[in-house]
């Protein structure tokens, strides 16, 4: 028997979240809420007794599966490995596709953020880069070509 029906979100813990919204805003999604969390639901599906959170769900504007980004008020963060490479285990990137690669590049260089190795073909089909976004968090861009 199947579980799962459908994939909803990924969630992201950041420490800045308006930082992090503004970047993935900045490639093309969209802002489907903002609120906060905190009590018994939080604290059980946590497991963290008295935690508080921040949340912003982006979408992409086709409505497809979504990004949750979290920032803890309470406790404080914990943090991450803000230079993990693709290699470290665990959650290592985040994955969209855009209409220009190179555009793309070019918006988020614009803010500070830069690409982690290249841009690399694979089989005259697909570029794709890693681009280190806010808070080391790996953002894998890539389009279809030919």
């Amino acid at each position: 028997m199947a579980h799962i029906q459908r994939f909803d979100h990924v969630g992201i813990t950041v420490a800045d979240l308006d930082a992090a919204t503004a970047f993935f805003v900045r490639l093309g999604l969209e802002v489907e809420g903002t609120g906060s969390v905190e009590g018994e639901f939080v604290e059980t599906v946590c497991g963290i007794p008295g935690a508080r959170c921040e949340i912003a769900m982006l979408r992409p504007p086709n409505g497809g599966s979504g990004l949750e980004l979290s920032s803890f008020m309470k406790p404080d963060h914990v943090p991450g490995s803000p230079t993990a490479m693709a290699n470290e285990l665990g959650l290592r990137n985040v994955s969209f596709e855009v209409a220009n690669l190179q555009a793309a590049v070019d918006a988020v260089a614009a803010d500070g953020y830069g690409l982690i190795g290249g841009i690399g073909e694979y089989e005259n089909s697909v570029r794709m880069a890693y681009v280190r976004g806010p808070e080391g968090i790996i953002v894998s861009l890539f389009e279809q070509i030919g």
